[in-house]
């Protein structure tokens, strides 16, 4: 069995290999195309399907997701090559798994009959990840070709937000009624023939197909076949409902080591299953979600996107970023007859500002995830501003102390390492209460997420924080 680092390896030599044979395929044409020959079409042709065959032959052989993966890493033109490449039943599977920036570069490559295709070799659950990117008339046509349980499914599941648990549920269950027993259970699923994936679970429901537990495959195994399964059902199973945050699903996922969990309606009637697979997914999404928006990303970002495209994604943090820096640097003119005067104060504070910086990102990682864990609340968020003052100002006392006698060392000057030593401690006890602060009031005052944007600001009030205090404390002590 493969290890993670061979499939890996493998992976990028797949890549390798796929892009070697788009070259070869290049090179081959051009030089054909050069050169005059008897039959020179006829040639051409043959040449042309001698090299894609070859090409097609590589892609049939990888599974969906690292066909998704080599498309992800190719240039616009070649992707489209590639994945005009693709065997039409692998359309559907392909495009769950690339990006969604990519996802749509594709689907506007593929008319409406390609993508009906494509959409039909689906599951309602995963054309629900699907829908949102079909053209309006694409899916309304997918809604009339599905029978009414699955219409009504899918309509269903596009109507919760994308971080709701409706929005990932499966609808691939299997059920059984309590008054029978294992061995009728058994029969009953050696008639089914195949299990849905991840199943680990059976889920008991009465006639109305209201809950009524769960019964594990590993009970089944070491209890009795003449057991009935009312015996040997959990009836104290994790529930959930479709309008649950996904989020707090994911931690009971962790919480309680689930592979698969019920979700029910308001009347207890079962409607779909939570499986590990999607709750995995869903974490992954949202961690890249969450540090695009820390380094100021609106949105997913295809690498070979368009330049234009690109400056759209970019441009808001952007320019708060340039704001802010014009207020730090007229911090700094406030203070330019003091760098005048004593020119080392002008190679010195870069380092307050910086380490500030560092300090309270630091600060903001720990509290971004203390939010998205649920640990932090408003009954302990006096005691975690107090932790971090504290951890802000030993950190400035050892740090400050340490800088304070490199500036003595290069500069000779006593007070100029006592001012370096208390701008430290100061801009770091700023860079703490602005690390725990700037967070909280995003999450809780103006119900933002935490992550964007949280470490531009806090660069921006520790850069403009420390210029001040370190050029102030100098203007008074030293001038």
């Amino acid at each position: 069995m493969a290890d993670i680092q061979e499939s890996k390896e493998s992976l990028q030599e797949s890549l390798q290999q796929v892009i070697t044979l788009l070259n070869k395929h290049k090179l081959v044409e051009d030089l054909l195309h050069k050169q005059e020959m008897p039959k020179q079409e006829l040639v051409q042709t043959l040449v042309h399907r001698q090299n894609l065959a070859e090409l097609q032959k590589k892609l049939d052989a990888l599974h969906p997701a690292d066909v998704a993966y080599i498309l992800e890493a190719l240039p616009l033109e070649q992707r489209l090559d590639v994945w005009d490449l693709v065997k039409a039943e692998r359309d559907g599977e392909i495009l769950l798994e690339v990006s969604d920036a990519v996802r749509q570069t594709l689907i506007a490559d593929m008319d409406s009959d390609e993508l009906l295709a494509a959409a039909e070799q689906l599951d309602t659950d995963e054309l629900a990840d699907l829908a949102p990117d079909l053209p309006k008339d694409v899916l309304q046509e997918l809604l009339e070709s599905l029978d009414s349980r699955n219409r009504e499914r899918l309509q269903s599941a596009l109507g919760y937000q994308d971080d709701a648990v409706g929005a990932l549920m499966d609808f691939d269950i299997v059920t059984i009624r309590e008054d029978i027993t294992l061995e009728v259970a058994l029969r009953y699923l050696r008639r089914i023939g195949s299990l849905p994936d991840h199943t680990d679970k059976l889920f008991v429901v009465d006639r109305n197909d209201i809950l009524q537990g769960v019964l594990p495959l590993k009970r089944m195994v070491v209890n009795d076949l003449d057991s009935g399964v009312a015996e040997i059902m959990a009836d104290d199973a994790v529930v959930f409902h479709p309008e649950d945050k996904a989020d707090e699903a994911a931690k009971a996922f962790e919480r309680y080591d689930l592979v698969t969990a019920p979700v029910v309606d308001e009347n207890n009637r079962l409607v779909g299953r939570l499986t590990v697979d999607t709750v995995m997914d869903y974490i992954r999404e949202e961690a890249e979600s969450d540090m695009l928006s820390m380094a100021g990303l609106r949105e997913e970002e295809d690498i070979f996107s368009s330049v234009w495209k690109s400056v759209q994604n970019r441009w808001t943090w952007l320019a708060i970023n340039l704001v802010t820096a014009f207020v730090a640097s007229r911090v700094i003119g406030l203070f330019e007859g003091s760098i005048e005067k004593i020119v080392a104060l002008a190679a010195l504070m870069p380092i307050v500002a910086g380490i500030g910086g560092n300090s309270g990102n630091q600060t903001t990682t720990m509290i971004v995830r203390g939010l998205a864990l649920g640990q932090i609340s408003t009954y302990n968020t006096k005691s975690m501003l107090i932790k971090e003052c504290g951890v802000g100002l030993l950190n400035g006392l050892i740090w400050g102390s340490v800088l304070g006698v490199i500036a003595y060392w290069l500069y000779g000057n006593i007070s100029l390492g006592l001012v370096m030593t208390a701008a430290m401690t100061l801009n770091l006890l700023l860079a703490a209460v602005m690390g725990v602060m700037i967070p909280l009031i995003m999450a809780t005052r103006f119900n933002r997420d935490p992550a964007v944007g949280s470490s531009v600001l806090i660069t921006a009030v520790t850069d403009s924080g420390g210029f001040f205090i370190f050029l102030g404390l100098a203007t008074i002590f030293l001038l």
